[in-house]
């Protein structure tokens, strides 16, 4: 039954401008990270658009604190695993800590990851200051998803995992540098724990997509780390997320759930936002 439906209504590999097109659209965008063949052929064949080679695969995979100890080393092997396990989805691999401090340095790791990993996009985190190395990675054909807000690499800076927005001139430079990095060439970008008005202002303001998590139902699209979703990290599950496994006992049944809730606009509730 699987296949015949499949055979009625293929699917197509997820493309950039498809997720513009969603956008326009006011269709919701799924993403969900991924670390293994395993677990990307289960979001894959769940119709997750997008998958996020996290640079999270070193507190939930590695068993770090942070994730600044990952490596590109380490990104390219779990891209390259979930690329071997995946048809449709929009792969985006995270740059690592300190492997784009220059533009040149970032076309390096970038070049790495989408060569030997096979990412089709390259995430990484901050405003004003990462325009130029988007405007130079995009100008030599590198796709690339911007990351504001709360950025878990910039942790010790930041004095936590804090709500970033909520000071009005915090908010107004997260504004300003999502205009900005659209106008360098981002064409994606992800808002993490941020203010739900903020996150919904951000999104109508900008024509790439914009992908929340702990930003509100507002946004374009919606991200969780698996293993969040699933209920499977050790200790506090963050406020944002949801044990979509919770009742079911099923991994099938409860991505499913996440994709079919998200699309339908009903996670994130307002329990899982910010003010």
């Amino acid at each position: 039954m699987y296949a015949a439906k499949n055979e009625a209504r293929p699917r197509r590999p997820m493309t950039l401008s498809r997720l513009r097109e969603m956008k326009q659209a006011g269709e919701k965008i799924t993403m969900l990270t991924a670390y293994d063949a395993s677990f990307a052929a289960l979001l894959d064949e769940a119709g997750v658009d997008v998958l996020l080679i996290g640079d999270s695969l070193g507190m939930v995979i590695q068993g770090h604190d942070t994730t600044l100890p990952v490596s590109v080393d380490d990104v390219v092997y779990h891209t390259r695993a979930v690329a071997n396990g995946t048809h449709h989805a929009l792969l985006i691999a995270d740059m690592p800590f300190m492997s784009y401090a220059t533009p040149t340095q970032a076309l390096a790791s970038a070049a790495r990851l989408m060569q030997e990993g096979g990412a089709h996009m390259v995430k990484l985190e901050g405003g004003a200051v990462q325009v130029e190395t988007v405007q130079y990675l995009t100008e030599r054909g590198v796709p690339v998803c911007a990351h504001l807000g709360l950025l878990p690499q910039s942790v010790h800076k930041l004095g936590g995992y804090k709500v970033q927005g909520r000071e009005e001139h915090v908010a107004r430079a997260l504004r300003e540098d999502a205009l900005a990095l659209e106008q360098a060439g981002a064409d994606l970008v992800v808002i993490e724990c941020v203010p739900s008005a903020l996150a919904a202002e951000i999104s109508a303001s900008v024509e790439m997509p914009v992908i929340g998590i702990g930003a509100g139902t507002d946004c374009d699209g919606q991200v969780l780390v698996v293993y969040d979703m699933l209920g499977l990290t050790p200790g506090k599950r963050p406020k944002f997320s949801k044990d979509f496994l919770a009742g079911k006992g099923d991994v099938r049944a409860a991505i499913a759930d996440y994709v079919e809730q998200v699309r339908a606009g009903t996670f994130p509730g307002p329990e899982h936002g910010f003010a």
